[in-house]
């Protein structure tokens, strides 16, 4: 299936449940905490993602400045952001398959968003926007999931989250998640930062393109893959692309430091989202 068509599809991205469901309790509140909702929202790649188109709509005048949730916080009314979490309370949750958990999807998305983040600060990229780009990498995977029976039967193959996931999609259709997400936030009319490095973030250093935002996403991808495949320390060596990490200026062993907890949401009585 080419790209277009695949776009053309009605593809709907689920939001988390619990997150859905803490945001309007807090948004219900007398006055409620914008810190908390950021965290929340954060941590929801579909909710981000509406956020930002929204924020980065011609009515703001602000077409492709906005490159985070927090941004879009302040452009936003608070009445939109419960309308916009409203209605994803309302959207069907995304079917789980034998070898795809959404729940694992969500975690892993997260987890890589932050590592995302944390490089994007040792090698002077906009974190705002690496932190979107890794929370929102991966929707292209959902989409193609949802258009593409031959994207389930690769499963056999090769795993949704396995490392080697992109290479065996672009091997087999020409085209890789990371692209479609890409394609996607092109459709989402977010920044140009964000499509350009989700549309190199498969090869972010070849002959014709050097996009280090894209880099910083190709390491997250890899670390946050590699820590929930559970790889050894020699599976990691083995896989680790090290050509990209030559370009960023990176090691190994920095890029497996960018591991950050986020104290923040560790609060008493309160668990991670």
């Amino acid at each position: 299936m080419e790209s277009p068509a695949l776009l053309s599809s009605r593809f709907v991205m689920p939001s988390r449940p619990k997150v859905v469901a803490l945001l309007l309790l807090e948004l219900s509140r007398p006055e409620p905490d914008l810190r908390r909702i950021d965290q929340l929202a954060s941590s929801d790649p579909a909710l981000a993602m509406r956020l930002l188109q929204a924020a980065n709509a011609n009515y703001f005048k602000l077409v492709g400045q906005v490159h985070g949730v927090s941004e879009a916080l302040a452009v936003l009314r608070l009445g939109q952001v419960q309308a916009m979490v409203a209605s994803a309370a309302s959207v069907v949750s995304f079917q789980n398959g034998a070898d795809f958990d959404i729940t694992q999807f969500w975690a892993y998305s997260l987890d890589c968003a932050k590592v995302a983040r944390s490089l994007a600060g040792l090698v002077r990229q906009n974190q705002q926007a690496a932190f979107t780009c890794g929370l929102i990498h991966a929707v292209g995977e959902l989409a193609m999931r949802s258009a593409m029976t031959q994207v389930v039967a690769l499963d056999g193959r090769v795993k949704p989250l396995d490392i080697k996931r992109g290479r065996a999609e672009f091997k087999t259709f020409g085209f890789c998640y990371t692209e479609v997400s890409a394609w996607l936030a092109r459709q989402w009319h977010l920044p140009p930062l964000i499509h350009e490095a989700l549309l190199h973030a498969h090869e972010p250093f070849d002959q014709e393109v050097s996009e280090p935002l894209a880099g910083v996403v190709h390491l997250a991808v890899w670390r946050a893959r590699a820590r929930h495949a559970r790889l050894t320390e020699n599976a990691m060596t083995v896989s680790f692309p090290s050509l990209v990490a030559e370009v960023m200026g990176l090691d190994i062993d920095l890029v497996l430091q960018q591991d950050p907890i986020d104290w923040s949401l560790q609060e008493p009585g309160r668990s991670l989202i």
